[in-house]
């Protein structure tokens, strides 16, 4: 049982290494022209999306019930855990102004007013940092329930880390950071995922059954993440022959998410 243990920490560090490399991902906006980036963004945007809300509803949500329980009184709590999730991501984001800014166009007024403030780029640095370290919570407690939830919810946090790690390029460069600055202290920030990740494996390990309900509550902010500040992303605008491709894009993040369910590994 003790090397069971070693080998999820080992897991659980390495998927959140995983993430916090993703930050390095933004070096691809110095790559592209604006025009071909915001395009390649919205794209990701639209999987992200996709991936989120069905690794929330596809796995997160019926893992929880299966594992807490089926009775009346478990669902509603499972129920209002997911609500708490969503109100929880929704405090953060505002409380600490996170940014989601994928494309310039496209992007919110606050998204430009923090690119030309120092200061409030280094804010976006700490509030990714918190971010981060949630997500390396989030990924802990889905190993420790079993690790095909855990790869599935570190592949959910990586497509949606992507454009987000590109946009927080652009804004800190835009904000003054140097480019290499910029790459490192995003990379820094990213690795309070690994933080995270071993909070939530200690946590889990004084209290094996208080970590399920972490799975309900991290499918309620992937899906305020996935409605609040993807969506809205690929909805602006778009026509046509775009609009088909975004809509397709977020199927098929969906349909991975549902594939992944098929996996040829008894989970249990």
């Amino acid at each position: 049982m003790h090397v069971w243990h070693d080998m999820i920490l080992l897991y659980i560090i390495l998927a959140t290494l995983t993430v916090s490399l993703i930050s390095f991902i933004g070096v691809l906006g110095l790559a592209l022209s604006k025009k071909q980036l915001d395009k390649v963004l919205l794209i990701l945007v639209a999987l992200a999306g996709g991936g989120l809300l069905g690794g929330a509803f596809l796995h997160l949500i019926p893992e929880a019930i299966h594992e807490i329980g089926h009775e009346h009184e478990q669902m509603e709590l499972i129920f209002l855990l997911v609500l708490a999730g969503f109100l929880l991501f929704l405090l953060i984001e505002q409380g600490l102004h996170w940014n989601h800014c994928h494309s310039g166009d496209h992007g919110n007024k606050a998204c430009v007013d923090h690119a030309h403030k120092k200061p409030m780029s280094k804010l976006i640095l700490f509030g990714d940092a918190v971010h981060n370290l949630i997500d390396g919570l989030i990924i802990a407690a889905s190993f420790m329930v079993n690790p095909v939830v855990g790869v599935v919810t570190t592949i959910a946090v990586a497509l949606h880390e992507i454009p987000q790690e590109i946009g927080d390029f652009g804004v800190l460069v835009y904000g003054g950071f140097k480019r290499m600055k910029a790459l490192l202290f995003n990379f820094f920030s990213g690795l309070t995922a690994v933080l995270g990740g071993i909070l939530g494996y200690l946590f889990a390990e004084a209290s094996e059954s208080a970590v399920l309900y972490l799975l309900p509550i991290a499918a309620g902010g992937f899906i305020y993440i996935a409605a609040s500040d993807l969506v809205p992303e690929i909805k602006h605008g778009e026509r046509g022959g775009r609009m088909i491709l975004h809509f397709s894009v977020f199927v098929l993040g969906i349909a991975f998410m549902l594939g992944m369910k098929f996996l040829p590994i008894d989970a249990h």
